[in-house]
């Protein structure tokens, strides 16, 4: 069964194309070329037996007939009498006169041509003329063999010539088609090579198009091809680095929700164990249980607040307002220093209006001053400032405390993440504090950077002043 032609190699259906075309240019200038021959021979014969007729008038006029003609033309003189014409004897007379007989009648009213085959004789060009006005006809033949062997012989070479170029253009043009097809050809074996990747846990994405040359319309495909392939590797890299997040980030929450549940369990079972046995043990287990839902609830709060963050497109989890950021920060100071007395807080807090969410603005504060009074020892100064500068609000957190070590400072932002790796609830807290404060000040379009060292630690916030 044949393949439908659309199914074939692209590059045999260029050269078939190109084929047929140069085929129908080929036909065209065959033809062009042999009328053009065909029509020189016609003209240049009938000169010549225009030439031949003038030649012979003085002859035909003295004795009626004509002796010089070439071997295998023929030649029959008519007189005029009584406006008819009346043929005479000669030498080179064909066999059967009809034709001439019918040619020299015309020849009356005007010259003519004519082309007529001659029985037992070929193919002849014919010529009637008056060669003495009124007295005279000559009637001339000229074989067009020769004619028709040259046109014969430049057909068949026309052909020959034409047939072989056609082929060597088809056969040529498949090779340099297929060779200026190679680029192409070098795409799809990459393609097939990626195929062949098992891409579901991998970010390597590596394969690239090497090859060169091709011409100005491959480079640009190949270097579309290459910027395609580097953006899956970046976002298969994107990808699988935020399942591997989620993955970290599953496992963390698993691990901090399961700890108070356990909690909740072991109180919930004292509990019971002292509403039966122990009635004045309830208060102090029901205080427990409390404690434990509180800090669960602040856990899932954190959770939810960064999930609605990660898709803030689809819900905004921020309500901006025009408020003064020196307002904000004095209620995180006063709260600061109610909750944490053993710190000892500076203030200074110039007056920057802008537009935010106060309720965010403030979580922030108070995620970093508690970060900063978990961290540090008692009587650690910690200071909190607020100014203005080119357009942005800069709030700098900082404490005299230890530091936090070089090797940790990329990771701190990240959820879960702790310096200490403590897992108690007296100094490790959940991890997602800080994690919350970046994801907040991003989402008002802010940066967050940590300087630290022994001595001073500087959380530093540049929020733009008003929204675009």
């Amino acid at each position: 069964m044949l393949t439908p032609v659309r199914e074939w190699r692209l590059g045999t259906r260029l050269a078939l194309g190109l084929g047929a075309l140069a085929l129908t240019v080929f036909v065209i200038v065959g033809w062009v070329m042999i009328a053009s021959m065909q029509s020189f021979l016609d003209r240049r014969l009938d000169d010549q037996m225009v030439i031949s007729q003038t030649s012979a008038v003085k002859e035909v006029e003295a004795h009626g007939r004509v002796s010089k003609l070439p071997p295998d033309w023929f030649a029959v003189v008519y007189r005029i009498e009584d406006g008819r014409a009346k043929a005479l004897a000669g030498e080179q007379q064909p066999q059967d006169r009809e034709e001439f007989d019918d040619l020299a009648t015309k020849a009356l009213a005007k010259d003519t041509f004519s082309t007529d085959y001659l029985r037992d004789e070929g193919k002849f060009r014919l010529r009637a003329c008056q060669v003495v006005k009124d007295e005279y006809i000559l009637v001339s033949a000229a074989p067009m063999h020769d004619r028709d062997g040259t046109i014969s012989q430049l057909v068949t070479v026309g052909v020959i010539a034409f047939l072989s170029a056609l082929v060597a253009l088809v056969v040529g043009g498949q090779a340099l088609i297929r060779r200026g097809m190679q680029p192409l050809s070098d795409m799809a074996d990459t393609a097939h090579d990626i195929s062949s990747h098992d891409l579901t846990d991998s970010a390597d994405l590596t394969v690239r198009v090497d090859a060169s040359g091709g011409g100005v319309e491959v480079e640009e495909l190949r270097e579309a091809f290459n910027k395609m392939l580097a953006h899956i590797d970046s976002s298969l890299a994107a990808r699988t680095a935020a399942e591997q997040r989620l993955r970290r980030f599953i496992a963390d929450a698993s691990h901090e929700l399961r700890t108070p549940l356990t909690s909740l369990r072991g109180y919930a079972d004292l509990f019971k164990y002292a509403a039966a046995n122990e009635p004045g043990e309830r208060e102090k287990h029901l205080e427990k249980l409390r404690s434990e839902a509180a800090r669960m609830s602040v856990l899932l709060d954190d959770l939810l607040l960064l999930a609605r963050l990660d898709s803030a497109a689809a819900e905004p989890p921020l309500r901006p307002e025009e408020l003064d950021l020196s307002v904000v920060a004095e209620a995180a100071a006063d709260a600061f220093r109610a909750g944490r007395p053993s710190h000892v807080l500076d203030l200074d807090a110039d007056t920057v209006t802008m537009t935010a969410d106060p309720t965010r603005l403030r979580q922030v504060l108070d995620n970093l001053l508690t970060n900063a009074a978990v961290h540090t020892p008692p009587g650690t100064a910690v200071q909190l400032k607020v100014t203005a500068e080119n357009g942005w609000a800069v709030v700098r957190v900082s404490d005299t405390g230890p530091g936090i070590p070089e090797a940790d400072q990329a990771r701190i932002f990240d959820r879960f993440y702790r310096v200490d790796d403590s897992r108690t609830r007296q100094r490790g807290g959940s991890g997602l504090g800080l994690a919350v404060v970046r994801s907040l000040v991003e989402a008002h379009g802010g940066t967050i950077e940590l300087a630290s060292r022994p001595g001073a630690t500087v959380f530093s916030i540049r929020l733009p002043r008003h929204q675009h």
